[in-house]
């Protein structure tokens, strides 16, 4: 785990997440990276066609034990295309 974190520090990458009911999945990126390029990792369309993303930290995913939690402590947020993507935003 150290050398994977020291190797994206010496990179200047991050990571962001995707949940969905089945399946939970980690997105490799630059730092700095806008919420519309983030999504364009999972496929280009979602980077030319973005709105906004519904997003939680990693820390309050965890705390409040999902997206169903987050979102009821009021911990979800709306970002636009100017939103700058945090490591471990999800």
């Amino acid at each position: 785990n150290r050398v994977i974190r020291a190797g994206y520090k010496l990179l200047n990458l991050q990571t962001y997440f995707t949940a969905g009911v089945k399946e939970v999945r980690a997105w490799t990126i630059p730092v700095g990276a806008t919420a519309p390029q983030a999504a364009g990792k999972i496929h280009t369309d979602f980077e030319k066609g973005f709105i906004r993303a519904q997003t939680i930290s990693f820390e309050d995913f965890i705390t409040y034990k999902g997206e169903q939690g987050a979102k009821e402590a009021g911990k979800m947020r709306a970002e636009g295309k100017d939103y700058i993507v945090k490591d471990g935003d999800v």
